[in-house]
């Protein structure tokens, strides 16, 4: 219950001023933009012809779902990506409680969730990032109860929301592999249900995602090789021309080099060193003619991303010494399997255009972290009640500096001085 009362009232928090700023935010214009061509043609088109996009449409239909339900404004393109946001908050508690065993711990998980600031900018703006974390989410979770179609299916749609939810896919399928080493049942039939269930489930859904492009002639490239021949004539043209579309989407991703201001390399991401700026501007009035700011900065919660770097380098050390006890901590090792599968690849692509608000896609295992740490430090005998005014003391302290920091989370117009104030690192401007 604790969770669900936690993502409730944060939902309120995305649902204030949801509207504002006004227009297009940062890639809105492209998601939007996207949203609504599938609303109008059921594929990414404009009316003079095909388009070629480089993200599959799942995230773009969510967004397409809320300008459907409640109008083509700011609300309407914003509100799926802030019910997302709040369920996000709903299911770290979930899984936290799957891997705690424990209510409270629980209930922290969720609230530092709700604490966090790029959560709640992301649940702000229409992008695909929080998307594909719910998605995420969603497979882990049934991961965890050993509903392994259903987490494939989950996994294919992150997929089908961003390319880099195929990271977590394999890190969960390869980890499953490596448990199943200790079953009981034969290791090659469960094995060959485990290809069922990460890569058929996951692939199939993945395909289903792009129905639109199979069945629209508006589709980029679609009729591509119906007059090519190929070696794989046997197979059909619709698939070969999937199969190209697919080959271009890569080749934009992995040679992307164009330079953005706020470019971050993913060595900076978890003490949030150049986090993006997604809107700023100067209003002409502010309170006693002062100049004024009125900023939204995809900036994760200080002090909560500070400690959780430090607590990773805790999870790591209990791994490890587990390991060394060749008992293999399964808490510990998931947190640092969802960390490893949406941080480390980004490490590959140190020529590539990459942001800070990527690292949305993890922050629910740094939020893991934290949550690892404060259980290990109030199960230590000595001074039960002290080291619980302490773990108090680090959220209440942990929520002054959210509170801090939202008015450059939600875009409220404050001065320049104020606005002054909360740009910590010369980094941030």
């Amino acid at each position: 219950m604790g969770p669900f009362i936690i993502a409730l009232f944060s939902f309120g928090l995305r649902l204030f001023h949801l509207g504002l700023p006004k227009g297009l935010v940062f890639d809105e214009v492209y998601y939007v933009g996207g949203a609504r061509e599938l609303l109008r043609y059921g594929v990414e088109a404009k009316a003079t012809g095909p388009e070629f996009v480089v993200h599959p449409p799942v995230g773009k239909w969510c967004i397409a779902l809320g300008i459907k339900l409640f109008g083509d404004h700011e609300f309407g393109w914003r509100i799926s990506v802030a019910i997302a946001g709040a369920l996000t908050i709903y299911l770290v508690g979930r899984i936290a409680k799957r891997l705690f065993v424990s209510s409270t711990m629980s209930n922290l998980a969720s609230l530092l969730m709700a604490l966090d600031g790029l959560n709640l900018v992301h649940s702000r703006t229409a992008l695909l990032d929080l998307f594909l974390t719910l998605f995420i989410l969603l497979a882990v979770l049934a991961w965890l109860k050993g509903h392994h179609w259903r987490a494939g299916i989950w996994f294919g749609l992150a997929c089908g929301t961003k390319w880099s939810g195929l990271y977590f896919l394999i890190a969960f399928a390869l980890f499953t592999v490596y448990r199943d080493r200790t079953q009981i049942q034969p290791f090659f039939r469960l094995l060959a249900r485990r290809f069922l269930q990460y890569f058929v489930a996951p692939l199939s859904t993945y395909m289903l995602t792009w129905t639109g492009w199979f069945l629209s002639p508006r589709g980029w490239d679609r009729q591509w090789a119906d007059n090519r021949s190929s070696s794989f004539g046997f197979i059909p043209s619709s698939l070969r021309s999937f199969w190209h579309y697919q080959a271009e989407i890569l080749n934009f991703h992995t040679t992307l080099t164009t330079h953005h201001p706020y470019q971050a390399n993913p060595w900076s991401w978890l003490v949030m060193g150049r986090p993006t700026s997604f809107y700023y501007s100067t209003p002409s009035k502010c309170g006693g003619g002062k100049a004024c700011s009125q900023e939204v900065l995809a900036l994760g919660t200080p002090l909560l991303w500070w400690l959780g770097t430090l607590a990773l380098a805790v999870v790591i050390g209990f791994w490890i010494r587990s390991l060394a006890h060749k008992n293999p901590d399964i808490v510990s090792g998931f947190i640092l399997i969802g960390m490893a599968a949406g941080y480390l690849p980004w490490f590959l692509f140190q020529r590539r255009t990459v942001f800070t608000f990527y690292a949305i896609v993890f922050e629910p295992f740094v939020i893991l972290a934290l949550v690892f740490c404060a259980k290990k430090f109030l199960s230590v005998p000595p001074w039960p009640r002290q080291r619980k005014m302490i773990v108090a003391l680090l959220v209440i302290v942990i929520a002054l500096n959210f509170l801090f920091f939202l008015p450059i989370f939600n875009g409220s117009v404050i001065s320049y001085d104020q606005w002054q104030y909360r740009m910590w690192l010369p980094s941030w401007v």
